[in-house]
């Protein structure tokens, strides 16, 4: 069976516009979220925010390419440049096929700034005064496109639309399709721009936002803990470039680490809730721990989806403890969505570049703000502070509204 290695990675994130950036700041325990300044939130009891702060990105795109994306699209292709320079694919002619390349990409609700723009100046002034580049600019399939246009990549083309999970969903769907030939290369990933004043509203109407630190939002993402009080909204993007093992080693490129397993499950039981009993969540673990070929109690650390929410956290424990028995007790977990808020369907995408960050390293970030552990939350979250450890196998998962569960399987690259 083709074996599947990641050669390069970029991001763009509230913790930093590059992959060193954000591990640093993983590394010190630093959080990226603060006051919420996208649009006036005067009539909104959320006040913060995960924000893209000083963001720059004509030093990697041209000024035209950056006028015509949204948000979502733009952090996605600078996160690309990025890994596709790591992976050594920029510079020299024919180093990859386009035609066995392909982008599979995830995506939550595209470009939602567009729409309200948009919408704004249709009812204000009427259909004319609607930007002839609306509709290319909104769609969730346009951060993939981009990408496919940028490098001339001419397989598949995908994009993945499972909320939360998509990133994750996305990376296993390129996994999958290296692992059974359809391609030799991929890039793949998951990207989001959604801080607007309807999606921030929407959210706040499903009361799943934090509303009790507005004054203190760095102390406000405090996943396991029993005072936390709703997930933080970010954005931003993560990429990967995935190869097969042959591929990549006849380019003679560095190699990152390796995919060894995905699992993807449904809860089929609420469109927002998860499941409390964590049955799904445990599933897309286990498959993914399967397909690895590795025993449980390989796995030494979990990058948790970890929301900071009352219903997740508590249903994520019992799926760890439903999928790893015993030895759920001896791993370490953690969530960095403490340090980087939540950026839905970027989150499995950044949250996969920590998690190979982790075991390059050997060390295990920490789940900051983590003070008042929930009694029923009882496993080891490396509060407050990472600390280091070897680490040969570790898994990433990540979980959405509609019940989407997928997890990742990572391995130190050995030959």
């Amino acid at each position: 069976m083709r074996r599947v290695v990641v050669t390069g990675m970029g991001t763009v994130n509230p913790l930093g516009h590059s992959v060193d950036q954000l591990w640093e700041n993983i590394k010190k325990g630093r959080s990226g979220i603060g006051p919420l300044t996208k649009f006036d939130t005067s009539q909104y009891s959320v006040k913060i925010a995960g924000e893209v702060k000083d963001f720059n990105p004509e030093p990697l795109l041209e000024s035209k390419e950056i006028r015509a994306l949204a948000d979502f699209s733009l952090y996605a292709l600078h996160a690309a440049v990025q890994a596709m320079r790591q992976a050594r694919l920029t510079d020299s002619e024919g180093s990859f096929d386009p035609y066995r390349s392909g982008v599979y990409m995830g995506n939550g609700i595209g470009g939602f700034e567009i729409v309200e723009e948009n919408l704004e100046k249709l009812l204000d002034r009427g259909p004319r005064a609607v930007a002839p580049l609306t509709i290319p600019k909104l769609i969730a399939n346009e951060a993939a496109g981009n990408i496919a246009m940028k490098f001339q990549i001419k397989g598949p083309c995908h994009t993945t639309v499972t909320a939360c999970a998509a990133g994750t969903d996305a990376i296993g769907a390129a996994f999958h399709a290296i692992k059974h030939g359809i391609v030799d290369l991929a890039v793949s990933g998951g990207t989001e721009g959604a801080i607007t004043k309807l999606a921030v509203a929407g959210f706040s109407r499903l009361q799943a936002l934090s509303t009790a630190y507005n004054d203190a939002p760095e102390t406000a993402c405090r996943p396991f803990d029993s005072t936390r009080d709703g997930f933080i909204i970010g954005e931003g993007s993560g990429i990967l470039i995935l190869e097969e093992l042959e591929h990549a080693k006849k380019r003679g490129v560095p190699i990152l680490g390796e995919i060894i397993g995905y699992g993807m499950t449904c809860d089929a039981y609420h469109l927002t809730a998860p499941d409390p009993d964590g049955d799904g969540a445990a599933r897309a673990m286990t498959l993914a721990i399967k397909e690895a070929g590795i025993e449980p109690s390989q796995i030494s650390y979990i990058n948790a989806h970890g929301t900071s929410t009352q219903a997740n956290d508590v249903m994520e424990t019992k799926a760890i403890k439903k999928s790893f028995g015993p030895h759920a007790y001896k791993l370490k977990v953690s969530s960095t969505k403490s340090m980087t808020s939540h950026l839905i369907a970027a989150a499995g995408a950044v949250e996969a570049i920590i998690t190979m960050m982790a075991i390059k390293d050997s060390f295990i970030p920490c789940t900051l703000n983590l003070n008042q552990i929930d009694s029923q939350c009882d496993l080891d979250y490396v509060p407050n502070k990472g600390e280091y450890g070897n680490i040969e196998y570790a898994l990433s998962e990540s979980l959405g509204f509609g019940g989407h569960n997928g997890a990742l399987v990572f391995a130190r690259y050995r030959e």
